[in-house]
């Protein structure tokens, strides 16, 4: 062992010694890490939530809320590695604007501003990178956010799968919104606000060289608008970006957040017929795969068929539906079927589809 290689295992020992959770010795990062389940959600709560130990953190929303004179910002950063780079309906670039720019709304807020950090690997073709940019550009104007800064790293080539991108977001919280995923209470209603499981068939499809029947294209569009009509409507207590893990790993989080049980049905969730019949083929439960322009929102029950004509007024929540109904604890999430049968639904323990967002 060189003196060098024994050097940097002596620091990373030292700071082992000084992490407050107890690690397993030769445990390593695999997959499943990132797949937005169960394996993301340990990483998360054991090992990075305890070492920073912020109160906002703990909330472990789409985004934080921090106040600033006075003023409340909703604030967010996220990571985009897919591959393919371009898919049905979307690609690389809009994912990096949209991801963001809903993660700020699921706090209520009006996105304004994003950075953006370009990982580019030795090779990339510039005709591939100028097209994303330009995605980027285009996705920023409908989504009617400005990126103001950013910053470009190269790195070998066989070190990135062509470039990765990471966005952050800023937006303000109006006064009066409040909205959390630990703010869901016995007795609220839980809508979708479109069709499940689109998104990451889309990726899917393009990257395994797949033709299924009928149109598979992408759902990835920002929210904000139809973000925003729901807050109008009132009685709106928390709002979910059902991206990795999909709408099944989001009403566990919801759940857990809220320490309430969820049960929803599902003859009432959305999924469009050339999705469901790739999923059927290929083996998926739709309720685990990605989305990239769907909401999941808690709604006070007196409030639950306004929310609902609110969303299905705008563009992206024309198929919005209420899916089920919010009861006391313990913390679960089951789904009754049409047999009248009623299974639990878990986070997604492994990692169903990687790299779809």
């Amino acid at each position: 062992m060189s003196d060098d290689v024994r050097d940097l295992d002596e620091t990373v020992r030292e700071f082992a010694l000084r992490c407050p959770v107890p690690l397993a010795v030769g445990d390593r990062v695999v997959m499943g890490h990132g797949s937005g389940g169960k394996l993301m959600a340990g990483l998360i709560r054991d090992l990075l939530v305890p070492v920073f130990g912020d109160r906002e953190l703990r909330r472990l929303g789409d985004a934080a809320v921090v106040e600033v004179n006075g003023t409340r910002l909703s604030f967010s950063t996220d990571a985009f590695v897919v591959t393919p780079a371009f898919f049905p309906g979307s690609n690389i670039g809009e994912l990096a604007v949209y991801g963001t720019v809903n993660d700020v709304a699921m706090m209520g807020a009006k996105p304004l501003f994003l950075s953006a950090a370009l990982i580019l690997e030795e090779g990339l073709e510039l005709e591939v990178l100028g097209a994303v940019v330009q995605a980027m550009a285009e996705a920023c104007e409908r989504a009617d956010v400005a990126l103001v800064t950013g910053d470009t790293k190269v790195v070998e080539r066989g070190a990135a799968d062509g470039l990765y991108i990471t966005t952050t977001g800023i937006g303000v919280v109006p006064e009066g919104v409040e909205v959390g995923p630990e703010r869901a209470r016995p007795g609220d209603r839980v809508l979708v606000s479109g069709p499940v499981a689109s998104h990451g068939v889309a990726v899917m499809s393009r990257r395994a060289g797949i033709e299924f029947g009928g149109d598979l294209s992408s759902d990835s569009a920002p929210l904000t608008g139809l973000v925003q009509a729901m807050l109008g409507a009132g009685g709106v207590r928390s709002l979910r970006d059902a991206t990795r893990g999909g709408l099944a790993t989001v009403l566990v989080e919801l759940a857990e957040a809220s320490h309430v049980s969820i049960v929803a049905e599902e003859g009432a969730i959305p999924v469009l017929a050339p999705v469901r019949a790739a999923c059927e083929m290929l083996g998926l439960d739709p309720l685990y795969v990605a989305n990239e322009g769907v909401a999941v929102a808690v709604v006070a029950a007196e409030d639950a068929d306004a929310v609902l004509a609110a969303a299905r007024s705008h563009e992206l929540g024309a198929q919005a539906a209420l899916i089920g109904g919010v009861d006391e604890g313990p913390p679960r999430v089951g789904l009754r079927t049409g047999l009248g049968a009623t299974r639990p639904l878990i986070m997604l323990a492994g990692d169903q589809l990687p790299r779809i967002c």
